[in-house]
């Protein structure tokens, strides 16, 4: 029977590399941004240039971009492709990371990738004028061994933060590019106005590919032409209305038709396509859908999906990262809600906004009555909405993949996925 001890000593390893400095924190962004880049290519160059061995679309937007990376990864594998995909963060365990056809990366492959890493990562910390590799970088770079190693034809790579500095962007030139949508995230990296969020997300555009899009406001496409025109890059604007759901699916049929794949492919990839804490219904009666929502392009769709859900009361459980604007979040969410259980995720390496300082901001968001109350223990918190909610209420827990993820172990263990490979 396997206890997964040497996944769990991997990843431990993996996690407790935060202790040594790193000489650059792309996440403050501060010094030669540029090194960023050289720190990953330099990495990927030791290791012989995975990336080299398979061709590449990379995916960026503000909202979006995991489950396009999602859906196009399933649109080619049923066209019989052999297909690799990256994503983040995790939902649950660390292997969900990393995809190969139907199944996430074994415990035991992903430990015998970090084993033959080992020795290259100790290199860079040593001897690299760039320092070492940070977590992110070093998931990726397992990402493109195994890839490499499972012989993949096509890889779909979502960019973890941004698009021109972020480590995803030292890939070899992507065949497609793509930007779902821009809006307001992480403004403390990415820049404080659309438009310097969108430069930044098009820094994934490349000299001689074809770039797809959704985003249809004048100013940013101005600018993704602009970028287009100057590298030589193939410009398609992909027509979609205000649905979320169907921008994204619009925008992998779109690419799914440039590199050949059928419409019943398409068709099929698409039906099967599902994520994790992505409106995820995991319980009826009472209903209780998890929904990683972290931004105001996210809640807005998050409430959206609401229109289409039959409940008499919501009881809602939110926790956020407290790098993010809370108030824009708040405000789309909390007029819904019959009940507020704040609280907060228990990820070591990340801040969580204070659960009592949520509840003060969204005083001004509550309909007259309404009840709010503050958890530090997220299952608690859980547990309370639960039990206070009736068969035909609807609780919903959202504002944070880490709170949605921690808190889906109650429906779906952390071993199960490890044994299963799939997450549903």
């Amino acid at each position: 029977m396997n206890n997964f001890e040497r996944y769990y000593e991997t990843i431990e390893f993996l996690e407790g590399l935060s202790n040594l400095p790193l000489k650059g924190d792309y996440m403050v962004r501060r010094g030669n941004l540029d090194a960023y880049l050289k720190k990953m290519r330099h990495f990927l160059e030791l290791l012989g240039n995975p990336d080299h061995a398979y061709k590449i679309i990379h995916i960026t937007g503000t909202s979006g971009k995991g489950s396009v990376t999602n859906i196009l990864h399933e649109v080619l594998h049923a066209s019989g492709k052999k297909v690799g995909s990256f994503t983040s963060p995790f939902v649950t365990t660390s292997i969900e990371k990393i995809r190969v056809g139907e199944l996430f990366i074994s415990p035991d492959e992903l430990a015998d990738i970090v084993d033959y890493l080992k020795p290259y990562i100790e290199q860079e910390y040593l001897h690299s004028p760039y320092g070492r590799p940070s977590y992110f970088e070093i998931f990726l770079a397992i990402a493109l061994v195994y890839f490499q190693r499972q012989k993949c034809e096509w890889v779909v790579l979502e960019v973890g933060l941004g698009g021109r500095y972020d480590a995803t962007n030292v890939i070899a030139p992507p065949v497609i590019s793509a930007i779902t949508n821009i809006d307001y995230d992480h403004t403390s990296i990415l820049g404080k106005t659309l438009r310097e969020i969108a430069h930044d997300k098009a820094g994934i555009i490349k000299k001689g590919s074809d770039f797809f899009t959704t985003e249809n406001r004048s100013p940013l496409l101005k600018k993704f032409r602009e970028i287009c025109k100057n590298k030589k890059a193939i410009f398609h604007l992909v027509s979609s209305g205000k649905d979320y759901r169907k921008s994204n699916t619009d925008l992998v049929a779109s690419i799914a038709r440039h590199v050949g794949v059928s419409e019943g492919d398409i068709a099929t990839g698409i039906k099967k396509a599902s994520l994790p804490c992505r409106f995820e219904v995991v319980q009826k009666k009472p209903l209780v859908i998890l929904d990683g929502a972290h931004n105001r392009a996210k809640m807005r769709s998050t409430v959206a999906n609401l229109k289409n859900v039959s409940f008499d009361k919501l009881h809602l459980v939110i926790g956020m990262a407290d790098n993010k604007d809370d108030q824009s979040i708040l405000k789309e969410i909390i007029p819904l809600a019959d009940s507020v259980y704040i609280t907060r995720f228990q990820i070591k390496d990340r801040k969580c906004a204070h659960p009592k300082v949520l509840a003060k901001r969204c005083e001004k968001f509550l309909r007259k009555g309404v009840d709010v109350s503050t958890y530090l223990d997220s299952h608690q918190a859980l547990s309370r909405a639960l039990s206070q909610a009736k068969g035909n209420d609807l609780v919903l827990v959202t504002g944070s993949f880490f709170l949605a993820g921690d808190l889906r172990k109650r429906w779906v263990p952390e071993k199960t996925i490890l044994t299963r490979r799939k997450s549903f």
